[in-house]
């Protein structure tokens, strides 16, 4: 675990080095053999635009790194689900970055490179336009295993292994081994600091499961996002949605009577009020979830904004003392995601304790007696 940990950390804290090695002359056009003594800043500005845009999209194949010599991508495919008429499957490389067509059962397809969406098209390849530029193709329902979706198959499974041994761990006695050791301090921590104060010592026992998880998940994602990969999954709306949702259903699946008393007729206050507090409550029941999905998408998609925005700077600059300049302040601000990466995971965290112990407390009410 202790291994495991340290190699999080150092590729965090080093990624601007490694990301050198994929800068945004590498983008995935023909002109990626272009020297960047060749541009002009104008030319600069795109590219670098471009990188950081590229850095924080999803895609279809898991790209390591490029060679700025011949434009060569390297890196493995991910398999392509698509349902259009039928299932349609095959690997992202007979897409090729965009630059191929993809056959399978007769139909042929196409991936768009700005917009990273997969179309149906004809045997040529052709994209049609809307008006406003839009591509007009159809688009089959996309069902495929993304770098997003392999990493965070890839993270449930780190994080089911390494609670599988801690838990092990304990079966010759009581104190801590291995992974343990730093492990229970945190799970502690959440116990004490967060479940117990938010929920209650009577039903916080019942929401540590997802507690736990949802803040391990969350945090090694973090730390994954930090890695020269291009990995930004908590920075998808689309995953901290599903996370947003899931702390929504527990919430109110599990809520007691007073929880509901609570929104739809408040005791204690006259009638006229209930009734224009109510649709209040209810519309505050669907603001919450979408205050923990909006919170962890805008800081870590910004927090990655804002790295690569530095990094392509570096390159956007001729002068060594403002490369350098940089360098050290995007060194600086990995350091400073080292802590939102675990701030994020605790804030989330902290909120949906706060919504469960909302929905598990039980009011003595005067009337009642």
């Amino acid at each position: 675990m202790y291994k495991v940990v340290r190699i999080l950390l150092v590729l965090a804290v080093l990624s601007p080095a490694f990301l050198f090695a994929n800068n945004p002359e590498h983008g995935h056009d023909e002109h990626a053999t272009t020297s960047k003594t060749d541009l002009t800043p104008d030319e600069k500005r795109v590219k670098n635009t471009e990188f950081v845009k590229h850095h924080t999209k999803d895609s279809h194949d898991f790209g390591l790194f490029s060679n700025e010599a011949t434009g060569a991508h390297y890196g493995f495919p991910l398999p392509v689900i698509l349902w259009d008429e039928g299932v349609h499957f095959f690997m992202s490389s007979k897409l090729d970055h965009g630059h191929s067509i993809a056959e399978s059962n007769g139909k042929f397809y196409k991936l768009d490179s700005h917009s990273g969406k997969i179309y149906r098209t004809d045997s040529n390849g052709e994209f049609t336009h809307d008006e406003e530029g839009h591509v007009s193709n159809v688009a089959p329902l996309d069902f495929s295993v993304t770098k997003n979706v392999f990493v965070t198959m890839i993270m449930c499974l780190l994080i089911f292994l390494l609670f599988r041994k801690v838990a092990r761990s304990y079966g010759s006695g009581l104190a801590p081994t291995g992974a343990a050791k730093f492990l229970e301090p945190i799970v502690v921590f959440i116990r004490d600091e967060i479940a117990i104060p938010n929920i209650g010592e009577k039903h916080y026992k019942k929401y540590m499961n997802y507690l736990l998880t949802v803040f391990f998940f969350i945090w090694f994602l973090n730390l994954a996002g930090m890695t020269p990969l291009g990995v930004n999954v908590t920075g998808n709306i689309a995953l901290t949605f599903g996370l947003a949702m899931i702390t929504f259903i527990i919430t109110h699946v599990t809520a007691k009577k007073d929880y509901w008393m609570h929104i739809f007729w408040m005791p204690g206050i006259p009638v006229p009020m209930k009734i224009l507090l109510a649709p209040i409550e209810v519309i505050g029941m669907f603001v919450k979830p979408f205050a923990l999905m909006i919170r962890l998408y805008a800081n870590m998609l910004a927090g990655h904004i804002v790295l690569g925005s530095l990094i392509a700077a570096v390159y956007y600059f001729s002068n060594y003392g403002a490369k350098g300049a940089f360098l050290g302040l995007t060194f600086f601000m990995n350091l400073i995601e080292l802590l939102v990466a675990v701030l994020q995971a605790y804030i989330f965290t902290m909120l949906t304790a706060l919504y469960f112990g909302s929905a598990s407390a039980e009011h003595e009410h005067a009337e009642e007696h």
